[in-house]
């Protein structure tokens, strides 16, 4: 997942930053952190990703047309 994509999602979602680490159990700071393009440790980073996919998103790999993400149906 690339900040971008975490940004996306979250947008997409509805959920602030705040509700975000609250879903993730991380804090609000790391998505701040993550999102602005700084690395995280590969568990955080699967943490937040489970926490938007378990919301109702899929992460769209990069296909030529650019990594993106959608809500699931």
């Amino acid at each position: 997942m690339l900040p971008v994509q975490c940004k996306m999602a979250r947008v997409a979602l509805g959920l602030g930053v705040r509700e975000l680490a609250a879903i993730a159990k991380v804090a609000q700071a790391t998505i701040s952190r993550f999102e602005a393009g700084e690395e995280l440790k590969e568990r955080t980073v699967d943490a937040i990703r489970a926490a938007l996919e378990s919301a109702g998103v899929e992460f769209i790999p990069e296909n030529g047309g650019g990594a993106g993400v959608r809500l699931r149906k």
